[in-house]
């Protein structure tokens, strides 16, 4: 028996196409094997193109990058000797590894399960949808954290209110992956990206300082712009198509049975886990406002002093779980000795022997994608061809929230598909009058809208290994018609919101403008 879907129209055809293709191992080897062949066929063509951020020492010109075919010298030795290499550097699987060591610790305990079912006794279910849009795009403030951490998390809190389990996967999935860069406050993103803005600048006009915060406003924009996208789509759209949850079709027990009620020894064991909580939020605080400061590096620049902060999220969710996650099982009973804790650590690393076999293929993917150098010729490619448009600046900047939207479905990385495009679009743009914060804003509109309804997105098996923990056969083609119209609808309102803030010159952050003059250094 299958889980029951509304399977008709368009939405039914992208299903059941995608979910006859093969298994998605198979999928990364195919397109490999494919890769390949372009690879060679663009090395004989002479595909190629002038890299804008690396010049050649000797003469000052800009380097001539062309394909590198996967079948040469250097890439077959590559691939043959750094196998392990590609493999563990994948940068997803630490991340995997890591939260999921705890959070299996809190599943299997069963703190999860009476926590969510607890905590949401009186919650009204409508508003859940919104709660988890909200959570999972400020949670981006963790990185790739929020991809591990969060998503599953919304399955299980709408399958502890009576809801469809894949339709809370669903929404937190849209709100981390399509609302990448939506949040109410700047953070580690924003400094990385302007960065690379900055950096863009004064390779062509001179000394330059980029504000830092100058997307403050655009962000907070989307985010407002995009919850009720989010909202409406899920409640609306795929949860009516997904219909009701059939808990015969999860692949394993995901939540404890049994009667809504909480137990005295639940409730013993939700205050230990308490307990546990308080003390891990108290050794986190320790090490921002302690001695020495550990996670503030006090010699850094504004910019970066919170940099180990960030990094040290992955670690605080390893702990968040694992020892509240101990201290239920202990005050339950369920975890007698330290033994039952390391079966249980085991137990979680067993889910996760699937994602291990599927980021070996599509680590390697990733990494030859990058070896032959198609990536950086299709985006510079593609900014060329946008500067030769004579589009004006509204349509100019509309165009690059496109362009980066289709250039995410075959590019993952913000940072690296930035650091490519950004120094021809931003001095490009510069000349038109447009600020270097605008256009960083506009790229920023496009670059997460595709994220969520492309296989080659890293962290996309991965989701559908959460979603076919609740329903075995919830395939590919099943995930990507789940996601589809979260995708069309915040890349439509990305578009339109980056028109309108141009149309209205509302300055994308404080101290910054949609337009400016070029900076003073441009005899440099």
């Amino acid at each position: 028996m299958k889980q029951e879907t509304r399977r008709g129209g368009f939405l039914g055809w992208v299903e059941r196409t995608g979910n006859r293709l093969p298994d998605p191992v198979f999928i990364f080897l195919w397109l490999i094997l494919i890769l390949v062949a372009i690879s060679v066929a663009g090395e004989l063509a002479g595909w190629s193109a002038l890299h804008p951020a690396r010049t050649e020492p000797s003469t000052g010109q800009p380097v001539q990058v062309t394909v590198s075919s996967l079948l040469s010298a250097e890439n077959v030795r590559r691939l043959w000797t750094e196998t392990a290499a590609t493999f563990t550097g994948f940068p997803p699987l630490g991340y995997v590894l890591v939260v999921m060591l705890g959070a299996g610790v809190a599943e299997r305990s069963g703190l999860f399960s009476t926590a969510m079912r607890a905590s949401l006794a009186n919650v009204p279910r409508p508003l859940l949808t919104p709660a988890i849009a909200l959570v999972s795009m400020m949670g981006n403030h963790a990185a790739d954290a929020a991809f591990v951490v969060l998503i599953p998390l919304g399955g299980i809190i709408f399958h502890a209110a009576g809801r469809n389990p894949l339709v809370g996967i669903a929404a937190s999935f849209a709100s981390v992956a399509g609302g990448f860069s939506a949040n109410l406050l700047p953070g580690q993103l924003d400094a990385l990206l302007l960065g690379i803005t900055e950096a863009a600048v004064q390779t062509t006009f001179g000394s330059y300082s980029a504000n830092i915060a100058g997307n403050w406003y655009f962000i907070a924009a989307m985010l407002v712009v995009y919850l009720p996208i989010i909202w409406f789509v899920t409640d609306r759209v795929i949860e009516p198509r997904l219909g009701n949850y059939d808990r015969s079709l999860a692949s394993e027990v995901m939540l404890e049975g049994g009667s809504p009620a909480t137990s005295d020894a639940q409730r013993k064991g939700l205050r230990w886990a308490g307990l546990a909580l308080i003390g891990v939020i108290a050794l986190w605080l320790l090490g921002v406002f302690g001695p020495g400061t550990p996670l503030i590096d006090e010699t850094a620049g504004p910019e970066a002093r919170l940099t180990p902060l960030y990094r040290s999220l992955l670690t605080f969710a390893l702990l968040i779980f694992l020892l509240p996650g101990w201290a239920y099982g202990k005050a339950t009973g369920v975890i007698a000795d330290h033994r039952d804790l390391v079966k249980m650590l085991s137990g979680s690393m067993q889910d996760m022997a699937y994602y291990l076999v599927l980021a070996f293929v599509a680590a390697h993917f990733v990494a030859m994608f990058d070896w032959s150098n198609l990536g950086l010729i299709i985006a510079v490619s593609g900014a060329e061809i946008l500067r030769s448009s004579g589009l004006p600046a509204w349509a100019m900047l509309g165009a690059v929230v496109l362009f980066g939207a289709i250039l995410n479905l075959f590019i993952g990385s913000a940072s690296a598909k930035w650091a490519v495009l950004s120094p021809v679009l931003v001095p490009m743009l510069l000349l038109l009058g447009v600020s270097p914060e605008m256009t960083t804003a506009a790229y920023r509109a496009g670059d997460s809208a595709t994220n969520m309804v492309t296989p080659l997105m890293v962290y996309f098996p991965l989701v559908l290994i959460f979603c076919q923990r609740w329903v075995k056969d919830f395939g590919i083609g099943s995930l990507t018609a789940t996601m589809l119209p979260y995708g069309l609808s915040i890349l439509v309102a990305g578009v339109g919101l980056t028109i309108a803030w141009v149309a209205l010159e509302i300055p994308p952050g404080p101290d910054t403008s949609v337009f400016m003059d070029l900076p003073k250094a441009t005899t440099g």
